[in-house]
């Protein structure tokens, strides 16, 4: 048996804990973030499948220079929540993984309730 490390098993600790109580008609949401970027992606768990993503990497993000991490996690999340909508996705759940809520996650998730998403 590997040994996992502390920032895995919070991962893993939160991520169940979230899919426990999650309603099964929903898909999670499960989001990343570097020091830099922040990619987030909507993922069927019973057929194991991503179903869409966006991050801050994609070449129509990256062209606007000069923008804070906030503001940039805020378009990440206008974007996902776009392309969610025309998959007809409105529920989901927010699987923040080992990311205290605050920050450019909690800017993220009100940018995606702003826009129309349920969690």
């Amino acid at each position: 048996m590997m040994k996992l490390n502390t920032s895995i098993r919070k991962r893993f600790r939160v991520s169940n804990k979230v899919k426990k109580v999650a309603p099964k008609d929903r898909f999670r949401l499960s989001i990343s973030r570097s020091a830099k970027n922040i990619s987030a992606q909507i993922i069927d768990d019973t057929k194991k499948v991503t179903l869409l993503s966006a991050s801050s990497i994609e070449k129509d993000l990256k062209s606007s220079d000069k923008i804070n991490k906030t503001e940039l996690s805020k378009l990440v999340a206008q974007k996902l929540a776009k392309k969610a909508h025309e998959k007809n996705i409105k529920k989901i759940y927010f699987d923040r993984g080992s990311y205290k809520y605050h920050g450019r996650i909690k800017a993220f998730a009100d940018t995606l309730r702003e826009n129309g998403m349920e969690f």
